[in-house]
């Protein structure tokens, strides 16, 4: 496995590959925020520092209409989640350093207005990428938004995993992919199916990498 505490110092990098995902989901995520009313619930999966949720709802006057629980299973990393959002004064995160591969994890946070599921796809197998498409809805209230990346310098399976997200009954809002480094890309979904009660103790993905 590589050294995540490392990987993350790309951010640093306004250049990086990383840096432009980053820009990417959190103008995905003010839509998202803005296009949804009243009390609003958000899950990220695999939510690593938070950096991306945190920078945006610690700018925004209504953050406290927003309940959050972060899925970090990294304790240093899922810490790092907590002093941050401590120090921009966000009460209404929750840190779970807990296995975001087993529904388990979202036991009582689903389901949500708003999903990320970013920086998981690129490092788990197909049929494990396709099996947390097929149990998404599961964690999407009916018109939750659902951000999602993978990085297409490997291979490029994002038409793919589009189409996959479409059979499950989401509806594309936006995508953007950039043709450099990593050539990362982000998609931004709509959940326009029936609620979907999450079924516990099941195994979606297991990182490879």
């Amino acid at each position: 496995m590589r050294d995540y505490q490392r990987w993350h110092q790309a951010y640093d990098d306004p250049g990086s590959g990383l840096s432009w995902r980053l820009g990417k989901v959190q103008g995905f995520l003010r839509h998202a925020l803005d296009r949804h009313h009243g009390s609003i619930r958000m899950v990220s999966v695999c939510a690593g520092d938070g950096r991306d949720l945190i920078g945006v709802l610690a700018e925004r006057d209504d953050a406290d209409r927003v309940s959050t629980a972060l899925i970090e299973l990294h304790p240093q990393i899922a810490q790092r989640a907590r002093d941050t959002a401590a120090a921009a004064g966000l009460q209404r995160i929750e840190v779970r350093t807990v296995d975001a591969g087993n529904t388990d994890a979202y036991l009582g946070v689903v389901p949500a207005d708003v999903v990320l599921l970013v920086g998981i796809f690129g490092n788990i197998s197909d049929v494990d990428l396709k099996r947390t498409i097929d149990t998404a809805p599961q964690l999407c209230a009916p018109g939750a938004t659902l951000l999602w990346s993978r990085g297409r310098d490997r291979d490029d399976r994002n038409d793919t995993i589009r189409a996959w997200f479409v059979e499950t009954g989401f509806t594309e809002l936006d995508y953007a992919a950039r043709d450099s480094g990593s050539r990362p890309a982000v998609g931004a979904m709509r959940y326009d199916g029936k609620p979907q009660t999450l079924i516990k103790g099941r195994r979606l993905f297991t990182f490879s990498r």
